[in-house]
């Protein structure tokens, strides 16, 4: 079988996944969960550096990518309200803020579950007795991968400067954000459908997952840095559609991870036609 055809029989194939398991439909609904947790989970995140003394971070590292790229109104009215948070009590916004995120999430959470079901062809078979439990499970330890992954990526580069050390933490850095971030697709992937696939098969589509959700955020951070103007009143609308676009872009890579998963996991079944069947190069 020649390239042209073993490409076009693998678009195909994924055509055909997306519109049977409805994948864009569930992205849609996942991203619209993801961006609702957004706010709490920036406050809460925000709350959390006050309360460790890290508002350096916000002061050095975060609100300076800000500040270049909005009027200088709208990053006064920024650092006011973060510097409110630092300078007061966090303690009431940080459990606020964290029963906020985790109820949203547990809503992306659930989405998630349709998704991985229709995916794997299983019903639903778990009272919502069941489902809001595991959710809010899920919710909780995807929460804190989470933060823990965008804290670990911010407030490392503090502890050093210059020298060798500068260089092992910068490095050190996103190998644990990686782990933190595989971790939280590994837990969605076993856990989330009411029938949860072998160990062995969610490595494959993780992997992918992580590559894919990394390359894209290089390339959305490109956007936002060198390309697109949030100064103007057009640029000021173009951060929520950017930001839209980011999280529906990560819904999607996730459940195409997901898919890759279960192609695998056909594979090895005998006389089943998955992924390297599709592609013209599995084993004889």
């Amino acid at each position: 079988m020649s390239v042209a055809a073993r490409l076009k029989r693998f678009v195909k194939l994924w055509v055909d996944l997306f519109a049977r398991h409805d994948l864009l439909n569930h992205a849609s609904s996942i991203a619209f969960a993801v961006l609702k947790a957004l706010v709490p989970l920036t406050l809460l995140g925000l709350a959390l550096l006050g309360a460790v003394g890290e508002r350096r971070v916000w002061q050095e590292t975060i609100f300076p990518s800000i500040q270049s790229h909005v009027q200088p109104a709208t990053a006064h009215a920024i650092n006011v309200a973060v510097e409110k948070i630092f300078s007061t009590n966090s303690t009431g916004l940080i459990v606020f803020a964290s029963l906020l995120t985790l109820w949203y999430v547990s809503g992306s959470v659930r989405g998630v579950m349709s998704a991985t079901n229709s995916v794997y062809g299983c019903e639903e078979t778990r009272s919502w007795k069941q489902r809001y439990p595991i959710s809010l499970g899920l919710a909780a330890a995807i929460t804190l991968c989470v933060v823990g992954a965008i804290l670990v990526v911010l407030a490392a580069p503090t502890l050093a400067r210059n020298g060798a050390l500068q260089v092992v933490v910068a490095i050190g850095r996103w190998l644990v954000a990686v782990a933190l971030l595989a971790l939280a697709v590994g837990l969605l992937v076993r856990f989330a459908p009411v029938e949860p696939r072998p160990n062995t098969w969610v490595s494959g589509g993780s992997i992918l997952v992580i590559l894919a959700w990394v390359a894209a955020t290089l390339i959305f951070q490109l956007l936002v840095t060198t390309l697109l103007n949030f100064k103007s009143a057009t640029g000021n609308l173009g951060v929520f559609l950017v930001l839209s676009g980011y999280v529906y872009t990560s819904a999607i890579i996730f459940l195409a991870g997901v898919e890759v998963d279960e192609l695998l996991r056909e594979d090895a079944k005998e006389g089943q036609a998955g992924l390297l069947h599709m592609l013209g190069i599995a084993r004889q």
